[in-house]
């Protein structure tokens, strides 16, 4: 039913968009003017129905490829491998919690080893940045790090989005990074097994 409901109103949209564009057009042609200012009467139609709902999707779109391309992405910065020689005999101790206990705004993945999620925004034009952690509780440093972006307005009361063109949940290759950062993740939460 809601399907109908959305089709219904892009087709009245749509309409109005053609409408709209073709009433500038015929009324610059009625005034006498030339083709080339015909066209901008036409655009100027256009853009009167365009902009109020899609005003911010162009700006939208650059920022979340803006921010993908250079701040997004997945990095370890000591393996389990390398934690265990610097740490010896530590890592048999350590038992995994799968309740998901949390600390600090951060889940407690076993005795030493914390996972930290933060979620940030609403920034420009209704992004989101994510973090994602695995973080050493003892010492504080940081092991392996996910930066994620996404766009939308989100759902609003388990509705679908009222914007749902804006709506981007990750970057692309975001998906096998977060994958690939859940791995370790358990690498370091089972550790001790």
């Amino acid at each position: 039913m809601f399907g109908l409901v959305v089709f219904g109103l892009i087709g009245i949209y749509l309409v109005l968009l053609i409408a709209a564009t073709r009433w500038g057009y015929r009324h610059a042609a009625k005034k006498g003017l030339p083709r080339t200012q015909r066209w901008l009467w036409a655009a100027s139609g256009f853009l009167l129905v365009y902009l109020p709902v899609f005003w911010d999707w162009i700006p939208t779109v650059v920022a979340h490829q803006y921010y993908c391309a250079t701040e997004a992405g997945f990095w370890v910065y000591k393996s389990v491998d390398q934690w265990k020689k610097e740490n010896p005999g530590v890592m048999e101790t350590l038992v995994a919690y799968n309740d998901g206990k949390s600390a600090n705004g951060a889940y407690i993945l076993n005795q030493r080893f914390n996972w930290a999620v933060k979620k940030i925004g609403p920034l420009w034009f209704n992004r989101w940045r994510w973090h994602h952690e695995v973080v050493d509780s003892k010492s504080g440093e940081v092991l392996a790090r996910y930066i994620d972006f996404s766009t939308g307005n989100g759902n609003i009361g388990g509705e679908p989005p009222l914007r749902f063109w804006l709506q981007s949940e990750y970057c692309s290759g975001g998906e096998p990074n977060y994958g690939k950062f859940l791995l370790v993740k358990r690498a370091f939460q089972g550790a001790g097994k």
